[in-house]
């Protein structure tokens, strides 16, 4: 480790606490539907949509029709694009003339794209046309971005108001969300890639010649403005399969850090945004300082064994940390602190394999995605999850203290604490029993590179990325197959949309409540008491999927050797 390694960590964390209250008044200013200054620009837009849907944004909704309207929305969507997906090959804006994908490759993407995940079982430049890039793809990148946030505001609304039926409008949120956030920062981020040389063009390839004479064909495409919503809207699907290890995709280390701020800018936001919502700022605050203890840990774990390098190496005499699946032009300090940025918040691209990390380097980004996201998390998936975890923290507390347990004026009760539990429990259950099953299947044990535990490792980093929506891998696993990608594509499905009704139907029962006043016997949920008690929380459940996980190894090697599947 070196003083410029953690200069870039602790540096990485000033600016975004910095840029946290900024940005989270501006998403609260969305949050209320007030007006911003983009309005004289974008206000005709909004309207229009408006009038050409037959919307009316005034009229709200409650958490039932909240979440029809949300569902229906995104089942269109994927079928959208899984139609694009299947029709490539005869739609225009295909200069390589690529083939439509197969069924179960088109049906695996297409929900990895809706449901937040851009899980990639297939290498981007040789698969995708340029139209599906942008129509099939970069769509979900914002909508599925903007759908996060839109739940997070609905869950806040739950929070904020008393004996209320509604939760806001989704189509008035999604639109606001669209034009007025994810829209001019991404056009601002666009800008900058295409200044620091990532591509934006719709030519398909070109030639060069090497410097040794050869002749070289370099694909191309429309790489700077799905690269900007890509990160913004952690999403992490990358144009090319080497992702953001790829130097156009990534060719600085100023980019390289603008894509990690960009991974964590709204989620730091929300925070905030949530405090002001509920009337007490310290609220968001204490909220971000319990993701930023459980961040940091990961980053100093995941660095310390990265720059100590492999021992086996080091026994050899080789000094040095571990370069193996690394680009030069990052380093460690920035690798290490991007697979933990990426897998913190639900992002799922990468600058480096980590595959090739260390044990204890790679446990932490697998980790992450098993304790729910809710590291910072996905723009509105990372927020709304911890306040799940937050519900059970207070409940816990309640018991402790010997009294029905409030939350920011709000009592939670046996019905908020049983959806929070269903929400929660949906994460072990799918990611340690698809793991299992394909662990001891010749169709799952066909999938991974290696044999025994870094093989085992490859499946249950693939579940737990697909059901957590994060979309990275260990870079080992043969996915693209009818096996895995039917199972992912469901394991993603459930991930995303069986967390979010239980969550609305929380939000729908909190709007509902009584405003409850702080009394001498309230629990504090504001100090250094209530942010321990919440890494503490986050950490044991957390661990209902990692313990059980290191048992199931040696459970499912055991098993495939008994029914003779493991070489």
């Amino acid at each position: 480790m070196t003083f410029q390694g953690w200069f870039l960590i602790l540096g990485f964390v000033a600016i975004l606490l910095a840029l946290t209250k900024p940005v989270g008044v501006w998403l609260f200013t969305l949050y209320e539907g007030r007006r911003t200054p983009l309005h004289i620009v974008l206000g005709p837009v909004e309207r229009g949509f408006y009038k050409l849907a037959g919307i009316d944004p005034d009229a709200e909704q409650g958490w039932r029709r909240y979440a029809l309207h949300m569902l229906l929305f995104n089942v269109v969507l994927m079928a959208f694009t899984y139609a694009v997906l299947r029709l490539q090959g005869m739609l225009p804006g295909n200069p390589q003339g690529l083939a439509g994908l197969s069924p179960d490759l088109a049906f695996n993407t297409a929900i990895s794209f809706t449901a937040n995940t851009n899980w990639q079982s297939y290498g981007g430049e040789s698969t995708m046309s340029n139209l599906s890039q942008m129509l099939g793809l970069t769509i979900h990148n914002f909508l599925s971005a903007a759908t996060g946030i839109a739940l997070a505001f609905a869950l806040f609304r739950g929070f904020a108001r008393r004996e209320a039926k509604a939760i806001g409008n989704f189509w008035a949120d999604m639109t606001r969300i669209t034009l007025y956030l994810l829209l001019p920062i991404c056009v601002a981020l666009t800008l900058f890639y295409i200044a620091s040389g990532v591509p934006q063009t719709m030519a398909g390839v070109v030639d060069v010649q090497t410097l040794e004479g050869a002749k070289q064909s370099l694909l191309l495409g429309p790489v700077a403005s799905q690269e900007a919503i890509k990160m913004l809207g952690t999403n992490g699907g990358g144009f090319f399969n080497a992702n953001s290890a790829h130097p156009f995709e990534n060719p600085t280390a100023l980019t390289n850090l603008v894509q990690m701020l960009s991974i964590f800018l709204i989620g730091f936001g929300l925070t905030w945004t949530f405090g002001k919502a509920v009337g007490n700022t310290k609220q968001g605050w204490a909220i971000l300082s319990a993701m930023l203890i459980l961040f940091l840990a990961g980053v100093t774990v995941t660095y310390w064994q990265e720059a100590a390098g492999n021992p086996v190496l080091q026994h050899l005499g080789v000094a040095g940390g571990n370069m193996e699946g690394k680009e030069v032009r990052f380093g460690i300090a920035a690798s290490a602190l991007f697979s933990v940025v990426t897998t913190a918040a639900s992002c799922g691209a990468v600058n480096a394999m980590h595959d090739s990390f260390t044990a204890l380097g790679g446990l932490v980004p697998l980790f992450n995605m098993q304790l729910g996201e809710v590291v910072i998390g996905g723009v509105g998936a990372g927020i709304y999850g911890f306040l799940l975890f937050a519900i059970l923290a207070v409940f816990v507390a309640g018991l402790m203290v010997g009294r029905t347990p409030e939350y920011v004026g709000k009592k939670i009760e046996s019905r908020e604490v049983k959806l929070a539990v269903l929400a929660i429990a949906v994460l072990p259950l799918m990611i340690l029993g698809l793991t299992a099953l394909s662990s001891v299947l010749q169709q799952g044990l066909a999938g991974p590179l290696n044999k025994g535990p870094h093989g085992f490792s490859e499946i249950l980093y693939a579940f737990t990325s697909a059901v957590a929506n994060n979309g990275s891998a260990f870079a080992g696993l043969t996915a693209n197959t009818p096996y895995y990608n039917g199972l992912l594509g469901v394991a993603m499905w459930v991930g995303r949309f069986f967390i979010i009704v239980p969550m609305l139907a929380i939000a729908g029962s909190l709007a509902a409540k009584k405003y409850t006043p702080e009394s001498a016997g309230s629990f504090p949920t504001t100090g250094g008491l209530w942010v321990g008690l919440l890494v503490g929380i986050i950490l044991i459940l957390g661990g209902l999927t990692f313990l059980p996980s290191l048992a199931l190894g040696p459970i499912a090697d055991h098993l495939a050797m008994i029914s003779g599947t493991l070489s």
